[in-house]
Order: structure tokens, then sequence, then C-alpha cells
């Protein structure tokens, strides 16, 4: 997010300010483009770790605030929501033992993170997304309390002028429409940042590109979402929906995503990205001008460019070029923000070997990788890892169209062993990580395969949301040991503390596969419905997914006991029904909801959010659940 102080609130004369002050920043890096101020003789490394946190039931728990007050360590910060954490880590220098060093750092990060939040009874998983995250987790209560966050929703909300629609398709489908950027908040990653010299950027960035398709086809690790088997890698396409600014008129004239690939090569610098970013997104966020970095140059002094980055963050470029300064000298660096966090440590690293070591021998290989690849090639390798994981058809150099596996087996590993080899990467570490990656794609199973792999071994097992909860609890055991996602057996129902699933509140347990009808459609076929489907209420929802009435089997015998022989002409549901049934949301407590049943003596309640029918609760579920509760009560009380 670049500057903490950062504020959406822009009148029309702090925007020009700030407009000003950007582009007084990019006239600055021109300039020390231009005299050689730049690092050039060093290759360093480094990454970002995001985190998720979850509770006892594997749910997102929102508790990062409390985490960080506990955790000593400077290297944490905020994200978006409540229940995401970041780690930054130093930079490492591209040499020996650097990867390994990478390794033992992360471990120690996470082993702090977990220490901190056990204090509030929750713990640090690695994952792509959630699994068991829900719509209802993503409201603005979950919002980390930090201006800069609700200064884009704002924002984003403002520019889009309307809620943002996100519809996915995979194996299942994800639709929503959500009114803010919290959707963002379901995204984790492992981020890596490789520094380059200004005269090799535009080759590197060129190259980074080419090779994201297939590091990210072996490095995929998020197939779910609110419970949805969707892309290997559904990040890609729901972080694209999550801040989506554009309005309907600027998607009518093409408008161009701010979370995107590209659309071309670079020619010949930085310089390029920055203009073209600067030209096409509007600002959202911007902060207090500082001093004039021309002025700053003339004393021989490097300016922050705080404008600049902070406009630069706010554009999400899967390959993102960033400008730092370390020990008084300024570098650039090319962040790559594709790849999932997890499954494990050791797999991330070997991801980032993978992606560093491609960097440094396809440099040697190819002094100019345009006239090797088309860019639409580069641009649909990417799309298609992103659905298909290792299983995806990509385009290589020579027109040769080969999956992805077979690709990164035959071609990609020696290239990458050869780039480490160059910087004099430690033998052992190479061998160590690149026997990972190797391994992993023999096996064709990455973190999201074996993710499906478990989803599909419990079928008939719990509900889908017993099953993820199984998930997350195996990930969390697995992931304690750090042996490699590709040797991790599938998840059991019983992974999951005593098999349950978490009942709390209504969303964490209640049917979404549901079966409805509309007002206007026959009573006849209502009760086939019911009857076919063994259920003993279904609800009638209009167009819109408003829910107007609950109609049950009880109501319908009744109809058809007072014109049984009668004759009378077949009757909609509308003449039947009763309106404005009794509805709870899924936040609502489990235990509040068995009293409203109760009071109000009804054995059904709709389940709605935003106005809209997203599930339903019977009596029968709530007193599975009551007991399951009365359970976990009994072993909370025996813990103390």
């Amino acid at each position: 997010m670049g500057e903490h102080e950062a504020t959406g609130e822009l009148a029309e004369e702090r925007l020009r300010a700030f407009t000003r002050a950007l582009l007084d920043d990019l006239r600055a890096l021109e300039r020390m483009l231009a005299a050689g101020l730049f690092e050039s003789d060093v290759r360093r490394i480094g990454a970002e770790q995001e985190l998720f946190l979850v509770d006892r039931g594997g749910h997102p728990a929102p508790v990062a605030m409390e985490v960080l007050d506990r955790v000593s360590n400077g290297a944490f910060t905020t994200e978006l929501a409540k229940f995401n954490l970041e780690a930054n880590l130093p930079p490492y220098a591209f040499e020996g033992g650097c990867l390994r060093r990478m390794e033992e750092d992360l471990k120690a990060l996470v082993a702090q993170a977990r220490e901190a939040a056990a204090a509030s009874g929750s713990d640090v998983l690695l994952a792509g997304i959630l699994p068991t995250l829900q719509l209802a987790d993503l409201g603005l209560e979950n919002m980390t309390p930090k201006p800069r966050y609700h200064a884009l929703n704002e924002a984003m909300t403002r520019m889009r002028g309307g809620a943002f629609h996100v519809r996915i398709k995979g194996i299942d489908e994800f639709y929503a429409v959500h009114d803010n950027v919290m959707l963002e908040s379901c995204n984790t990653s492992f981020q890596m940042h490789f520094q380059v010299a200004p005269d090799e950027f535009a080759n590197l960035y060129n190259l980074a590109q080419a090779v994201t398709g297939p590091v990210l086809a072996a490095a995929v690790n998020s197939p779910l979402l609110v419970e949805r088997r969707l892309w290997h890698e559904t990040r890609v396409a729901l972080f694209q929906h999550s801040i989506d600014d554009r309005s309907h008129a600027h998607l009518a004239r093409g408008q161009r995503p701010r979370v995107r690939f590209g659309d071309r090569w670079v020619d010949r610098s930085v310089l390029e990205i920055f203009q073209e970013d600067i030209a096409r997104f509007r600002v959202v966020l911007a902060t207090e001008r500082g001093e004039d970095p021309m002025a700053m140059l003339d004393r021989g002094e490097i300016p922050p460019l705080k404008a600049l980055r902070l406009h630069n963050g706010t554009v999400y470029r899967w390959n993102r070029p960033c400008f730092g300064i370390h020990e008084g000298r300024p570098h650039l660096r090319i962040e790559n923000r594709v790849l999932p966090a997890g499954p494990t440590l050791v797999d991330e690293v070997a991801n980032a070997a993978l992606y560093f070591g491609l960097l440094s021998g396809m440099s040697r290989v190819f002094k100019d990788i345009r006239t090797e690849l088309a860019f639409d090639d580069v641009k649909a390798n990417f799309l298609a890892a992103a659905r298909l994981g290792l299983k995806a058809q990509l385009t290589w150099i020579g027109g040769r169209c080969l999956t992805a596996g077979a690709l990164i087996r035959d071609e990609l590993l020696p290239l990458a062993r050869a780039g480490l080899e160059a910087h004099a990467v430690d033998a052992a570490d190479i061998d160590r990580y690149l026997g990972v990656i190797e391994e992993r794609v023999t096996s064709g199973r990455t973190g999201a395969q074996w993710a499906l792999d478990s989803m599909a071994a419990m079928i008939g097992k719990g509900s889908r949301g017993d099953r993820v909860r199984a998930l997350v609890a195996a990930s969390l055991a697995r992931q304690r040991e750090n042996a490699p996602g590709h040797t991790w057996g599938v998840a059991q129902l019983n992974d999951a503390e005593d098999g349950r699933p978490s009942s709390r509140t209504v969303g964490r347990f209640m049917p979404k596969d549901l079966f409805t009808v509309r007002p206007d459609h026959l009573v006849d076929l209502a009760a086939n419905l019911m009857d076919c489907a063994h259920i003993p209420h279904v609800p009638a929802a209009d167009r819109e997914g408003h829910p107007v009435c609950l109609l049950s089997h009880r109501t319908i015998l009744r109809h058809l006991a007072r014109t049984a022989g009668t004759g009378a002409p077949p009757v909609a549901v509308k003449e039947i029904m009763k309106r404005d049934p009794i509805t709870v949301t899924p936040a609502t407590p489990t235990l509040d909801a068995i009293e409203i049943m109760k009071n109000n003596r009804v054995s059904c309640l709709p389940v709605v959010q935003e106005d809209k029918l997203v599930g339903i609760v019977t009596e029968r579920d709530l007193l599975v659940v009551a007991a399951r509760l009365f359970e976990e009560q009994m072993r909370s009380f025996t813990e103390r």
C-alpha cells in the first residue's frame, strides 16, 4: 500500500497537488536514470510472506492487531483484513546460501507469528485462499482499522460507481455481488523481489513475464473459494475482480483493469511502465507532498519519490517494477506478485529458486526474449497456468505447444540450475529446492491438486463445510512438519478435531445448494420438487433472489386437501404462500437462531445476505448443531 498516511479524501486542490508531485517524481526518476545513480553492481533477492490467521475451527480469526501487539519483530505489518498478516524478509545477496537463509528466516518469522497467535486461541496458515472463508467474513467490520485501507475502499467503490461483481467458472461456479474491496483479502501470496540494474531492466522484466506462466503452473495453491472448486490459482481471477474500479462507461471504452499482466513487451526502460500507469490509472490515494525531488537531486541527495511509490502501489501488475533506496543508493526491483502462499515454506523457497534461477539462466541464453516469443502467447500461458496448473498447455519458443509439466521438467529446470550455479548458489541448496520442483512436477501434485484430490476423497462424507474445514486442519498439521506438499497424503474428514465442524454461526453449517421456486410457479411443481429432493420446505424467491416466502409440505397438503376432487384449476405458489418469512443472516449466532425458531414456532429459517437468499437452516440442522455446541462446551470445561 505504500505510505501509511495515505488518504482517499481527494478534493480537487489536493488531487492537483498530488498529481503534480507524481509528475515531478517521474521527472526525478528519469534524471536519476540518465545520471547513472542507480545500483548496478549487485544482485539482491527478497520476499514478502502473507499469512492467514485461523481459529480452532479453521475459520478466519480477526485478531491481527492483537497478534501484532505481541510480536516484537518489526518485520510484521498489517494487511487489508484483520485475519491477514504480512512479514517482510531482509534483502539477500544472490549467492551462496541465500535460499537456505531465506527459508530459515521464514521459519523464524512464522514461528513468532504462531506463538503470538496462540495467545489469542488462533494459528497461522499458509494458503493462497483460505478454504473456509465465507462472504460473511468479508464485511467492513473485519477490515484492518487503518485509514489507508478505508480510504482505498471508499475510493475504489466511488470510482466504480457501485458494487463489485465477481463471476468465476471452474468445476463449480462462483458469483457474488459485494459492496466493498474485502474480496481482495481472500488472497495471500509469497511475493518475490529481484534487484536489477537499469540497463538490464527491460530484458529481465520481459523474461519475468515470459517465465511467470510456467512457474505459476508449478506453484498453484488456490483452487477453492467459498467452498467452490474454481481455478487452480483462483487468486488470479479473484484479485482482478475484487478491486476493479472501472465503471460501465470505462468498460464500454476498453479501459484496462488495475490488476493486470500487461499488453506488450517493455522496449527500453522502466519509465515506460510508470508513464503508462500514470496515464491510464486515476489517482485513488494521496499523501502530503514532500520536498521537491529536483531540489534534493541538486544537493546530491536521493529523493524518496513518495508520490510515485504510492501510486505504483495502487496499480497491481503481476510483475511490478519497484523503486527503493538501500543504504543511501537507489535501486530497481522486479516484484513478482503471482505466486500463492504455501503449501509449505520449503515449497515457497523452491518456487523462488525456480523463478530466480530462470531469470538468471535465461538472461544468459536469450538477450532479447521478444524475438523468441509473442507477447500474446506469454499472456495466454499465464492465464492457462492459473486455470489448470501443471495440466495447462503452454506455447513456448519455436511455436511449440507443451504441457506445463513437460516444459518445466525438460527445459526450464536445467536453465534454472545453470542460472543458480552462475551466481555460485550453494550446490546442496540447488539440489534440494529444484529437487522439490522436479518431484512435484513428476508427481503432478501441486498444492491445488492436493486440495482437489482431498475434496474428491471426502465426497459423500460430511457436508462441504466439513470437508473444507478438514482441509484446513490437515494443512495446519502438515505445514508444521514442513515436508513438501507433493508428499502429503490426502486430507481426511477426521483431520478436523473430532471430525466435528465449527458451528457457532449459521453460515458455518447451513446448506447452500438450494432448491427454490418462484412465486408464479405452480404448486404442483413445488410439490414434485420437495418429493424428488426429499425436503420438507422450499423457499420461493423473486428473479433478483430476494426471499418472498417459505413453502412447506404441510401448506401444500392443506391446499390439496381443500381442492381434491373439486376440479379446481392449477394454482400458483403465490396464491397459497405465507409472505415475509422470518430470516437470519450467515453471521447469526447458532444459539440465537435456535431461540428465534423456538419463539416463533417455525421449523425452518431462510438465510439471507444483502437481501439475497444464500441458504436455509431447518429444525433438524439445529438439533444436530445444538448437540455439537454442547459437546464443544463440555470439552472446553474439561480442558479448563
